[in-house]
């Protein structure tokens, strides 16, 4: 593990200039943990929207589907693990409620302490965060055991949505229709989109199309890539149904939103993969 892998991140300054890079519907490459201390909101996770406030812990493993509302009233702290680690995070996510004050103190400190280690200069450092992580396994682990408010697929629809989430996360690239999905998931289109609705407040198409749109944001902020390329690879007909669509969900021509990214990346916009 080394300092550049383990990241300790205060939530502002993941959409310092860049707002859509925590709204939209994306995943990340690591498992991260984000720690809610002040402000409320609303998150999804896995194909499950739920309202998050103070002292709110949610863990999201790597290749999750998500997205939370994150604005300058919303204060606490993200931890993005490194991408080979071996520690026991759990497979699924889970969003846990805080209520005891020695519970919130005690994460607290874990995140205060991994974050003097992987920003410090002492000595053996990397090694002290990785027993920090390690520590908050464990924290996490004994929460979810005494917590019933995680994100739980307790539920046919919870999980027929979790189940299309993660489907999304794998084939959103390719040219493939919400009957296509629903399809493959042994439903109708119009059951599927029901379920979407319930959990998580929006159509299966809808969900879909903010998925590939949140890549395009990305690769046009981050890459060099020809528009058209984006559009081909994102299963886009054509570069104009591309566009269309691009200025449709995101306000902007896909010219125009790399130009205005460019700008904001010269203002310190924190990126994670």
């Amino acid at each position: 593990m080394s300092s550049a892998d383990l990241r300790v991140i205060p939530l502002h300054a993941l959409f310092k200039g860049s707002r859509w890079r925590v709204e939209a519907m994306r995943s990340y490459s690591v498992d991260q943990l984000i720690w809610f201390t002040r402000g409320q909101g609303r998150l999804t996770v896995g194909g499950l929207t739920r309202g998050y406030g103070a002292h709110n812990a949610v863990y999201i493993p790597a290749g999750t589907m998500h997205s939370f509302e994150l604005t300058a009233n919303v204060f606490g702290t993200a931890v993005f693990m490194a991408p080979d680690h071996d520690l026991p995070f759990p497979d699924h996510p889970c969003h846990l409620r805080i209520r005891d004050a020695a519970d919130q103190a005690e994460l607290t400190l874990i995140l205060d302490n991994l974050q003097r280690e992987v920003e410090g200069d002492h000595p053996a450092r990397l090694r002290a965060a990785g027993y920090h992580a390690g520590l908050l396994t464990v924290w996490l682990e004994r929460q979810m055991l005494n917590h019933e408010d995680a994100l739980a697929e307790k539920t046919a629809a919870r999980r027929l949505a979790r189940r299309y989430s993660d489907m999304v996360e794998q084939r959103f690239h390719l040219h493939e229709s919400v009957s296509d999905y629903a399809a493959q998931l042994g439903v109708t289109p119009t059951h599927l989109t029901r379920v979407c609705k319930e959990s998580c407040g929006r159509t299966a198409s809808d969900f879909l199309a903010d998925r590939k749109i949140a890549e395009a944001q990305r690769l046009l902020a981050d890459t060099r890539m020809p528009i058209k390329k984006i559009a081909e690879g994102l299963g886009f007909a054509s570069a104009a149904y591309f566009t269309r669509a691009f200025q449709t969900r995101a306000g902007n021509t896909p010219m125009n939103f790399r130009k205005s990214s460019n700008i904001k990346a010269q203002n310190g916009t924190v990126k994670v993969s």
